[in-house]
């Protein structure tokens, strides 16, 4: 396998995988409050997780920050709860946290603190290689695997909303309740 493919299947891998359930949970929160409608705006919130997350490769590889996996494992789960909590707070209300723009705004800086799980992997991948094409391979698996997971979260809603005549406020509230519950169990034995 070429470097080009094997850092896109590693980006792919590193979000489609179940043990990589951390990113997955934060995908879907970060969907949950979304309609099928509104498909365009889950495209660019997705991407600017991604490019959260490549600013922080980029960071990293380039040894401009520092890593502690124990404040990054506490860290993470709290981003999956803000993100729970905004969007049982603020669904179908007006208010800061309602606007479009605040979400994208917290994808991408909860996309920083996301690449900081992977960034010495990623480091370490890079073996004295130029930057540039496995930055750019390995995002691309991140965002193709994010774009299968929000298409399958997002068949989900539509059998839900469309098949099943399911409310899209429960629909938010249960993904999110979940998403916010998993991160909690998560954050709290990231403490110990």
């Amino acid at each position: 396998m070429n470097n080009f493919s094997s850092f896109f299947v590693n980006g792919w891998e590193h979000i489609v995988d179940i043990n990589a359930y951390d990113h997955l949970l934060f995908v879907m929160t970060l969907c949950a409050a979304f309609q099928l409608k509104q498909w365009k705006q889950i495209l660019v919130i997705i991407t600017a997780f991604t490019i959260g997350h490549s600013g922080t490769l980029i960071l990293s590889a380039l040894d401009m920050i520092p890593t502690n996996p124990k404040l990054i494992d506490t860290l993470i789960p709290l981003t999956i709860m803000i993100t729970a909590i905004s969007n049982v707070t603020s669904y179908g209300k007006e208010g800061r946290f309602s606007d479009t723009k605040i979400k994208y705004t917290i994808a991408l800086v909860f996309g920083l603190i996301h690449g900081l799980a992977f960034a010495s992997n990623f480091k370490f991948m890079l073996f004295g290689d130029s930057i540039l094409m496995p930055l750019f391979s390995f995002n691309l698996g991140i965002e193709v695997g994010q774009l299968f997971i929000v298409l399958l979260f997002m068949i989900a809603l539509w059998l839900y909303t469309k098949v099943l005549k399911g409310e899209h406020s429960k629909w938010n509230l249960f993904v999110s309740g979940a998403g916010f519950g998993i991160a909690a169990t998560i954050f709290l034995n990231a403490l110990q």
